[in-house]
């Protein structure tokens, strides 16, 4: 006798997507952390400019006094220059470089926002009963998108931003 088999249905496995630059925008605490990150966006770039100024006018009074100074006295001049280009380029690294205080400050203001969105695309997911769900804006991984299946509504309703 042959072993019997028993088939079981086959349940095809939902697919989803959203559009996270979508849902940011559309959030009012994202207009919150753009307004306080350009903020303090701005102010770094006045201190930056204000390092880029103090360069430009110990470089012109070293051009303006060259003939008056010794040749120890130039160098040190030119040696203090050189200190405070090298203070500038820190400073600009710091703040703005990769993994600098400005992407720490973003990555800070920003997690709690994504934090909701994450919990609302769960929600939304488990109640839908989506396997797999793509974020449209992460990347040119989807060539073509059916609008029947973007679940972007849904995140903002759970969110409580119906339109």
């Amino acid at each position: 006798m042959g072993a019997l088999t028993i088939l079981k249905p086959v349940q095809a496995q939902k697919f989803g997507y959203i559009d996270s630059e979508f849902l940011l925008n559309k959030h009012p605490d994202y207009k919150l952390v753009q307004k306080e990150l350009a903020a303090l966006s701005e102010q770094w770039k006045k201190e930056a400019q204000k390092l880029e100024q103090d360069i430009k006018e110990m470089r012109s009074n070293l051009k303006a006094e060259e003939v008056l100074l010794t040749e120890e006295m130039y160098r040190e001049r030119l040696l203090a220059i050189q200190e405070k280009e090298k203070q500038a380029i820190a400073f600009n690294n710091r703040v703005f470089g990769i993994n600098g205080q400005y992407y720490q400050k973003q990555a800070e203001l920003l997690q709690p926002l994504q934090s909701k969105i994450f919990d609302a695309i769960d929600k939304v997911c488990k109640r839908f009963n989506l396997a797999v769900l793509f974020d449209k804006a992460s990347g040119p991984l989807m060539i073509y998108t059916d609008p029947r299946h973007d679940y972007s509504e849904f995140v903002l309703q759970e969110l409580g931003l119906e339109k």
